[in-house]
């Protein structure tokens, strides 16, 4: 029990950590923020295929988290990346390897795919 608290205060210490480090490289857009700008941009969706095939924002191409890594040199960093998945935990994750490769505009949708009211190809 005595071990408890001291680890809990650690794990919370590191989650504090990680959320301030994030919000410097990457940006939370809210829904109408994303729209404006990621026509212009490389649009991700960061799910697995079966996910991506049950319904996707228009124009996103599927790269899932689980194949990020291998399928870097599909994205350019020479452009914003605008990420999403089912509700932003993978599309962060993702930001982070982003991130570590070298890409500097990265930006993820609020509340991600459950909380899009936008045009939807199915």
């Amino acid at each position: 029990m005595e071990f408890i608290i001291p680890a809990l205060v650690i794990l919370l210490a590191i989650g504090i950590f990680r959320y301030f480090r994030q919000r410097n490289y990457l940006k939370t857009l809210t829904e109408e923020q994303f729209r404006q700008g990621y026509r212009k941009a490389q649009l991700i969706d960061v799910r697995e295929p079966q996910e991506f095939k049950n319904g996707h924002i228009l124009g996103a191409r599927n790269i899932p988290l689980t194949q990020m890594k291998q399928r870097l040199i599909e994205m350019r960093k020479d452009k914003p990346v605008y990420l999403y998945c089912q509700s932003s935990t993978r599309s962060a994750r993702a930001a982070q390897l982003l991130h570590k490769h070298g890409y500097e505009d990265i930006n993820q949708l609020k509340g991600g795919f459950k909380k899009w009211t936008g045009k939807v190809k199915r």
